[in-house]
């Protein structure tokens, strides 16, 4: 589909506004470096997605977040919003599929085109996109959903996009965003991935303030149709969604009722569920998904345990130093500290030997740096020696290991030399500088279960005069104090992609270190990170992408700025037995959007087969 109006009067509006080269046919989906994407045009439905699956029934499930939310927009960087208002409430311009690495396929936008030079993008909005107040979605609403979002959204918008150079409506179904380079590979898919809010609707409410809790106009599947403020919300599917019936929806989107339960404690919300008040968690607890759902409906099949999504990438997780403290800031001393945390006896004692130590920052993906770099990573390494650790160019990270006896006396010794090497003295039973201050530092958390997981670590850094404080809050404070960076040590997890981009500077970036709507824990300041940051940001092919982020990924390693702790085989998902989940399952993502009820109350394995048998299966299993 082409602009609808003549030739002529594009050329014209092309010359006034600037764009150059001339452009692809448009496209319904957009890869990274235009490779072709696993769904041709005219697909049915994606592979993960069963097309019969029946509409109809409930699904609650407890939030990601931990605390309780205090306004719903998750758009802004105030206190918590409601994650799954985008996707749910929100369509975007285009859907990213969950069984690819980064390929986005047009929803709001029924066709894409990008500019052969790579510095333009059009959008050709489908006609019959609507809101749920019917009126239509425009290139307009498209235009100010990004000023809006640019201008009073979250800090990593800004960061994200700061490479779009201008934004034109063309018309009332299209519109162009050009770009002041061609650098970005990752750009136009991230554009690509945007909610479109309605103009008509936000222009006389708070959108900088997260809209407080009134159900906004939305676009999507569901509409919101109760909020409990701050403990839970729920979501009402729109029979008559408008994208119900293209190929990126069919066969999800399956409850009439989705709601999300807020807790402020994890132990709370894991009990809560083995009462059955809800039926789905994703357990971020080691120590609670390995024993803490012992009991006779999960031995008969009632309630599910299992990893999905086990080919994603994994979180990477750790223990995070707060840079910015003055005994952190030699490496030498980080790297001692780091020694002296004793995965292996953890991994045994509480966890049953099931999670995998972090040797990365890119876990489970070909991102991460588990070879010697080779001389086109030396190339990109090179320039930064002398800024960069040695053992960059020479050696593979290992995580410090023990034997997972508990006794770690070599560990010990090496870290007392490291300290040593650092200015860290014996002074009775202490370490101290030589201005005679010890060596202590606090970690700061919000979750129960911490103490187990870090009182072994408390008692081997005492053993050598380290004194560990461990300092639970409640998550309002928590917030608080990171966005103030006020904390010496927390542990943190940064969300990985197999094609990273923009939003590594979010995290990692030195503009972002003290930014309080930033999610650069580690107060990191670091040129040469940023440099390769924005070189694998810029990077023309996938395999110099790749370079990159083996590069960067040896240089955060071997500075030692985290304790790297563990990821398990999958997503570690518990649920109650009452729903299908189709037969082929999406690889990135537990997709629970594809899921539909079989039964109003758990079932046993045995009678959750019988009833699959009685209806056919319909494409699924359990």
């Amino acid at each position: 589909m082409r602009l609808a109006f003549p030739t002529l009067m594009f050329t014209a509006v092309a010359l006034l506004t600037g764009v150059a080269g001339v452009n692809a046919a448009p496209q319904q989906a957009l890869t990274v470096y235009g490779e072709p994407a696993r769904y041709p045009a005219g697909f049915s439905h994606f592979d993960y997605a069963n097309p019969q699956a029946p509409k109809g029934g409930t699904m609650r499930r407890s939030a990601i977040e931990i605390g309780h939310f205090d306004h719903l927009l998750p758009y802004i960087d105030k206190g918590i919003g409601v994650s799954q208002i985008d996707g749910m409430l929100y369509s975007p311009l285009a859907q990213r599929s969950q069984d690819e690495p980064y390929t986005v396929y047009g929803l709001v936008a029924q066709k894409m085109e990008r500019s052969e030079d790579g510095l333009a993008l059009r959008f050709f909005l489908n006609p019959k996109a609507r809101f749920a107040d019917g009126k239509p979605i425009t290139a307009e609403d498209v235009r100010y959903t990004f000023d809006l979002l640019m201008t009073q959204a979250s800090l990593r918008y800004r960061t994200q996009f700061a490479d779009v150079k201008g934004v034109e409506v063309e018309s009332p179904l299209v519109i162009r965003f050009d770009f002041k380079s061609n650098e970005n590979r990752t750009l136009p898919l991230d554009i690509a991935t945007l909610p479109v809010l309605p103009e008509h609707w936000w222009k006389t409410r708070d959108f900088a303030g997260g809209g407080g809790y009134e159900p906004p106009l939305g676009s999507g599947p569901y509409r919101v149709s109760k909020v409990d403020s701050g403990r839970s919300i729920t979501f009402e599917r729109n029979a008559d969604w408008w994208g119900k019936d293209l190929p990126v929806s069919r066969g999800l989107y399956n409850f009439d009722h989705f709601s999300i339960e807020y807790f402020g404690d994890t132990d709370v919300a894991r009990q809560i569920l083995l009462g059955g008040a809800y039926d789905y968690n994703r357990e971020f607890s080691a120590t609670g998904y390995t024993i803490r759902y012992d009991s006779p409906a999960l031995s008969d099949g009632r309630l599910q345990k299992a990893h999905l999504a086990t080919q994603a990438p994994q979180p990477a997780q750790g223990f995070v130093f707060n840079l910015q403290k003055p005994m952190f800031q030699d490496r030498r001393v980080r790297q001692a500290l780091a020694m002296l945390w004793d995965f292996e006896w953890s991994n045994r004692q509480m966890m049953r030997n099931m999670y995998i130590r972090q040797q990365s920052f890119f876990s489970n993906t070909d991102l991460a740096a588990r070879k010697l770099p080779d001389a086109g990573e030396l190339a990109i390494l090179e320039p930064l020696r002398g800024q960069i650790p040695d053992e960059a160019f020479t050696q593979v990270f290992e995580a410090p290991k023990t034997d997972g006896s508990g006794l770690i006396r070599d560990k010990q010794l090496q870290a007392l030399d490291l300290l040593e090497q650092a200015g860290w003295k014996p002074d009775g039973d202490q370490l101290v500088n030589a201005a005679g201050e010890p060596l202590n530092f606090t970690f700061l958390t919000s979750q129960n279960g911490m103490d187990k997981l870090l009182l072994p670590y408390k008692r081997t850094l005492k053993q050598i005069g380290i004194d560990l404080n461990i300092r639970r809050i409640d998550s309002s404070q928590y917030v608080n104090r990171l966005m103030s960076r006020d904390y010496d040590m927390i542990i943190t997890g940064y969300p990985v992609t197999t094609s990273p981009g923009g939003e590594l500077l979010n995290y990692f970036g030195s503009a972002s270190a003290n930014d309080p709507g930033a999610n650069n824990y580690m107060v990191l300041k670091n040129p040469a990170v940023d440099t390769l940051i924005n070189g694998l940001i810029r990077a023309s092919t996938q395999a110099d992408m790749l370079r990159y982020a083996h590069a960067l990924d040896r240089v955060l390693q071997w500075n030692y700025y985290w304790i790297p702790n563990y990821y398990p085989p999958g997503s570690s998902t518990v649920w109650w037995n009452r729903f299908g989940i189709p037969s082929v399952q999406a690889s990135n993502d537990e997709a629970i959007e594809s899921w539909w009820e079989v039964s109003p109350t758990p079932l046993t394995n045995e009678q959750m087969t019988a009833e699959l048998i009685k209806r056919g299966n319909t494409g699924g299993s359990h």
